[in-house]
């Protein structure tokens, strides 16, 4: 039987990651998927149906055209799974559905630093294996609005281990959402390339990745 099809979107038309060839690399390493990896907005334009999940990996701006935006759609409420990396937040911010879908939208951040990532959800696949705190460097995104009443937040950084944060208390940094019959994982993580080389994070990818195609128990 044929493994399932990942379907992983890296076009970028406002600030690029150097990070995004690791990022695919890691994506490839997790194993158990076939991955299929474009820049190109017409892969978005055709049937979805055939892979288990779009992954959208530290892409920036305004990246789909209208019959991709109506092909993801539609895709996603069908029972389709979505898959957000970083800068994803920072993706389609002309897209109303957009937001919605993702559950919040980047804002702002402060310089590179590190943090301590507080774990709420310890029986996600993304989370389980994770400690309590998770000591991580990265840059701490900022949403607005904060999401949530409308997600199931499965990490929040701790805006005191770190100086710059704009929400307070409680700023959630991973979640997961069902939107229609299709499922989305949201993680903040994943600015520089080293944190794809890390066990735990790719661990973490790949437990959201399992969640959306239902390939896990959570």
């Amino acid at each position: 039987m044929a493994p399932p099809r990942l379907l992983v979107h890296t076009r970028t038309t406002g600030y690029r990651h150097e990070s995004i060839p690791a990022a695919v690399a890691a994506v490839r390493a997790l194993g158990g998927y076939d991955v299929e990896h474009t820049e190109d907005p017409a892969a978005l334009e055709r049937p979805l149906e055939p892979y288990a999940a779009v992954v959208f990996l530290s892409t920036s701006g305004e990246i789909l055209t209208p019959a991709g935006r109506d092909r993801l759609a539609g895709y996603v409420e069908a029972g389709g799974g979505f898959v957000g990396v970083h800068a994803a937040a920072c993706t389609e911010e002309d897209w109303p559905y957009y937001g919605e879908l993702l559950g919040a939208r980047f804002t702002r951040h402060p310089e590179y630093q590190p943090a301590r990532v507080l774990v709420e959800d310890r029986t996600h696949p993304a989370t389980r294996h994770l400690p309590a705190v998770w000591e991580r460097t990265d840059e701490w995104y900022d949403f607005d609005p904060a999401p949530r009443r409308r997600a199931r937040i499965l990490a929040r950084v701790d805006e005191a281990s770190y100086r710059g944060g704009g929400m307070g208390a409680d700023h959630p940094l991973v979640w997961c959402r069902e939107q229609g019959r299709g499922r989305v994982f949201y993680t903040a993580l994943g600015h520089a390339a080293e944190a794809y080389a890390d066990p735990d994070f790719r661990a973490h990818l790949r437990g959201g990745v399992d969640w959306v195609t239902r390939h896990a128990d959570q």
